[in-house]
Parts: structure tokens; sequence; C-alpha cells
């Protein structure tokens, strides 16, 4: 089975998630999409509590087939690098075929990753560029990506949705409406349990 993989915090999950994974979906066609949240990134700090992250993805995911919760990263109680999961989910699950989605900004720092040479040739990665004058470069980058490692990289078109994770936490903390950039679920779980209203994270 094809399986597209999207990790990050999801702090909180919003509608650009959603579309990128049905995208990928789309173009590859991929049997599923698991959604990683992680529970213990090695380039953030400070994030909302794992259980609320995982509480969002579950309603962000309500209705959607093809999507599912994988709770991989965030049970793991370590530090989670992408490489490691893609290399334990290769061992757990050797009857699937799994595509990395990520976006296409990353293949510019994915060098810098840990042990890239092992994520690069454990999958195939599928880096989203939602900026048509943008492909070219990219495309450069995935070309030069490909020939050092022998890695298997494909270009995935997207429209662009111009919201960001960040962004939402900010418009909660000003009373800002963000009824159009997450599923009505995780609006209300958001004030529900007065996420991102102050500095202090949910615990």
């Amino acid at each position: 089975m094809k399986i597209g993989i999207m990790g990050g915090t999801f702090d909180p999950i919003h509608n650009g998630h959603l579309m990128l994974g049905e995208y990928a979906a789309r173009q590859f066609r991929l049997q599923k999409v698991w959604f990683l949240p992680n529970g213990n990134p090695p380039h953030k700090s400070g994030e909302t509590a794992v259980r609320h992250r995982i509480e969002m993805v579950k309603l962000a995911l309500e209705g959607h087939d093809r999507f599912e919760l994988n709770l991989y990263e965030a049970e793991k109680g370590t530090v989670s690098y992408s490489y490691d999961t893609i290399r334990n989910l290769n061992e757990l699950y050797p009857e699937h075929e799994f595509y990395f989605i990520i976006g296409a900004d990353s293949l510019f720092s994915i060098e810098s990753w840990k042990c890239p040479q092992s994520l690069l040739s454990d999958c195939t990665i599928l880096a989203a560029c939602r900026d048509e004058k943008d492909q070219s470069q990219v495309q450069e980058q995935i070309d030069y990506l490909k020939k050092k490692y022998q890695a298997g990289i494909e270009l995935l078109l997207t429209p662009m949705m111009d919201v960001s994770s960040s962004d939402i936490r900010q418009m909660v903390q000003y009373g800002m409406d963000i009824s159009s950039l997450v599923p009505p679920g995780v609006k209300e779980y958001i004030h529900e349990h007065r996420l991102y209203l102050t500095e202090e994270k949910g615990k």
C-alpha cells in the first residue's frame, strides 16, 4: 500500500495541512495519508501539550476516509527525527511504500537534518511547491539531491494557501476569527480548552 506521511507539531492542525494531504493522495495515488503528531520535535520547544494536539488532529481527520492518525512519534517519549521515523515505519510495515510529504522549502535545508542520506534512501520525498515562479528553483534542488543521494523526490503541486499554525495561534490570542482556517471541530476545541490565549501553553 502507498502511504503518505505527514509529520509536524500540528499546533494547531489547519486546513492547509488537510489540503496538502489531499493533493498528495490524488497526484500520487496514495491509499492512505498518516498524520504523525510529533511528541518531541528536535527544532521546537514550548509547543502545546501533545494530548491537545492529538485531539485536534483526531477532530480534523473526521470524515476523511484516506486520512489516519498515527501515534508512533507522539508515544515514543524521545526526540523524533524524520530519518528514524521512516526507518522504523519501514521495519514495522514492510508491506507498505512510504511517501514523506514536506514543504519545498525544506528541500534546501534537508542536508542539515540528522542522517539525510538515510531519509532520502528509505522513502520517496514529495516536495510541495505552491508558487509557480519558484518551481524551476525547486526542481534544480530536486535534481541536485537526486544525483547526490540517488534519492526518490517528486514535485507536489498545490494551490497557494497562506496559513500557518503560528498565525492561527496569534489570531486566537487577539480574538480574531479562525473559522476559515481550521475545521469546525478544531476551532471548538481551541476555544473550549482556551488554547493559545496566553504565553503559557496548554497543559
